[in-house]
């Protein structure tokens, strides 16, 4: 059943330093327990530390670069057809694609061992840059799902 009106997205305002939308999504999804001003901290720091071991004047550019690499551009949606329930691939939005590789790769760098959240999360920026690291092969396992599930996509909604 459709909705009855449009959803206006909000617009969320850019992060203070950098003026990007981008990080400010990252910042958000960072952030626990409201302590934004952490996060920026967190993200900000994480930022100086891609500057430094990738040698780069713009860290903007290396998180666009490692975020181009995380977006998956299908994922796989659970359908019930008749009693039975089909892994459905479906394309994904641009604007859900982002979500899902800020939330990959914040979650990825909490998963990873020891260090200070802001090295972790460096780390996994600088791996997904290189189109290496769990992030990427996130993206790459969901894009396989997909693959194999294709003979079910004339069951799209």
């Amino acid at each position: 059943m459709p909705r009855r009106a449009n959803i206006v997205k909000r617009q969320t305002p850019p992060d203070p330093k950098y003026g990007s939308y981008v990080l400010a999504r990252l910042i958000r999804k960072v952030m626990q327990d409201g302590k934004k001003a952490t996060a920026e901290r967190i993200v900000y720091d994480a930022l100086d530390i891609v500057k430094e071991r990738m040698k780069a004047d713009d860290p903007l550019e290396i998180v666009d670069q490692a975020l181009k690499n995380a977006t998956p551009l299908l994922q796989i949606k659970a359908r019930r057809v008749g009693g039975a329930t089909y892994q459905v691939p479906v394309e994904v939005k641009p604007e859900r694609g982002q979500f899902m590789a800020i939330s990959w790769m914040v979650g990825f760098a909490r998963a990873r061992g020891g260090k200070s959240m802001a090295e972790k999360l460096a780390a996994e920026i600088i791996d997904a840059t290189k189109g290496e690291g769990a992030t990427v092969k996130k993206k790459q396992d969901t894009h396989k799902m997909a693959e194999a599930n294709k003979a079910f996509a004339h069951y799209r909604w």
